[in-house]
């Protein structure tokens, strides 16, 4: 019987392990964190969004400059594929307002319970047995002890060591699956720990970037002089006010140096030192270049994208009696609470009554991004182990016998269902290429 070795227990590492067991294969998965699918659970805990609905054609744009080799790994497990595949795990699903895609409870762990549950004790597959608290320390010298008492295969890439609470150990098998997620949150274990060791062997790895991530604004303070003072974060009466508040009904527009363009409407969050959330995260790939190349990204934003400038500008320039502008504004235009604060941030007294200056700023507010937030920070990252280094199943071209599969190949996605399908679908392709390999071999 094959033995294969995949390290890493999130979701491309267990749907690798599923098809593999279900081949016939031994599947032992190594996983550094005391339990399995740490990140796939905090990630659902508002609610698992497995996929999206919209058409293929469409769903595969979203991964950008790497869209054909993503569109490559989901012709075998597309977005309808994860509904069945959910589905033969009793998980119903449905699909939101936004067309995203979700278990009918709105939970992870039911999802995870059910697919533990069938990788433990399958029918009629190869049970997979799971290696928990077993770190992964890169490829073992020739002196290292094994831990299996396997004879030795003669494929160097596929020795293996381990930290455990009991030691170094080594493993082999006759082919590895590294699953082992990108940057971002470390404390799940996904840390890019990896990222020396495959360079090491000469594996290109595009840096690792933070991406789906928040941002810190450079804020333009207000002043009535032409060098107004320039400040990093929010004023302090704003952060300490309103981080951690939503921006509701509000639209942004960007175009970076390339002339690329975004637009589009949602909501995003006010943090002590910028901005983050859905919105933010849409647009993130694009905002994060434009700083790498330029130094700082600017969008506009448009705090009432369903009224027209011409709408907005009558009502700043209707009659307010002895109302203050803050009544004036939140009787006229319900501008208030949040929104009302930016333009006080924004303007200075002068500004905040002149019609024209504050009817621009309520249409088309301009912020300034000087940096994103730490990759740790990110709901997921960018960059990884780069396509022209696998062949068409995803081994590495470097280390044959040792496939790649999940958020560490060179990809990126927006969230909606996008970033675990391909997570899903990748797994699969990894498996499927593993078994192809055995069989050649």
């Amino acid at each position: 019987m094959y033995t294969v070795i995949v390290v890493g227990a999130g979701p491309a590492g267990l749907m690798a392990a599923e098809v593999l067991s279900a081949a016939g294969v031994a599947v032992q998965v190594f996983d550094a964190m005391p339990s399995v699918g740490r990140k796939f659970l905090l990630a659902g805990k508002g609610g698992l969004n497995l996929t999206h609905s919209e058409p293929i054609d469409l769903f595969v744009t979203r991964y950008g400059p790497r869209h054909q080799e993503i569109g490559n790994i989901l012709q075998a497990f597309g977005p309808g594929d994860v509904r069945d595949w959910a589905s033969s795990l009793g998980i119903a699903t449905f699909v939101g307002s936004s067309g995203r895609v979700f278990p009918q409870d709105m939970k992870a762990a039911p999802l995870l319970r059910a697919w533990l549950q069938r990788l433990r004790h399958p029918k009629s597959d190869v049970a997979v047995k799971f290696m928990m608290r077993q770190r992964w320390t890169g490829w073992c010298s020739d002196d290292s002890k094994s831990a299996t008492g396997q004879t030795d295969n003669g494929n160097p890439n596929t020795h293996l060591c381990f930290d455990a609470a009991a030691g170094s150990t080594r493993s082999q098998a006759d082919a590895v699956i590294l699953a082992l997620g990108g940057g971002s949150w470390a404390r799940l274990g996904s840390n890019g720990a990896w990222v020396p060791w495959l360079k090491g062997r000469g594996v290109t790895v595009s840096p690792l970037l933070p991406s789906n991530c928040g941002f810190d604004v450079l804020l333009q303070m207000p002043s009535s002089s032409q060098s107004s003072p320039v400040k990093s974060g929010w004023s302090d009466y704003l952060a300490t006010r309103f981080a951690g508040q939503p921006l509701k009904s509000v639209a942004i527009q960007f175009s970076n140096s390339q002339g690329v363009s975004f637009q589009r409407k949602g909501e995003f969050v006010l943090t002590a030192t910028g901005v983050e959330g859905s919105l933010i995260y849409a647009v993130s790939s694009l905002l994060r270049d434009e700083i790498m190349a330029t130094g700082r990204a600017t969008f506009y934003l448009d705090l009432l994208p369903d009224m027209s400038m011409q709408r907005v500008q009558a009502e700043v320039c209707h009659p307010r009696g002895s109302r203050s502008l803050t009544n004036h504004l939140k009787s006229r235009l319900h501008l208030d609470g949040i929104k009302s604060a930016l333009l006080h941030e924004l303007l200075s007294k002068s500004q905040l009554n002149d019609s024209i200056a504050l009817a621009t700023a309520i249409k088309a507010w301009p912020v300034t991004l000087l940096a994103t937030r730490p990759i740790d920070e990110a709901i997921s990252s960018a960059g990884g182990v780069m396509f022209e280094g696998m062949d068409q199943n995803l081994m590495l071209k470097q280390l044959p016998g040792v496939f790649c599969a999940g958020e560490m190949l060179d990809w990126e996605a927006p969230t909606g269902g996008y970033l675990l399908t391909a997570c899903l679908a990748s797994g699969k392709k990894a498996a499927a290429g593993v078994l192809s390999y055995l069989h050649r071999q």
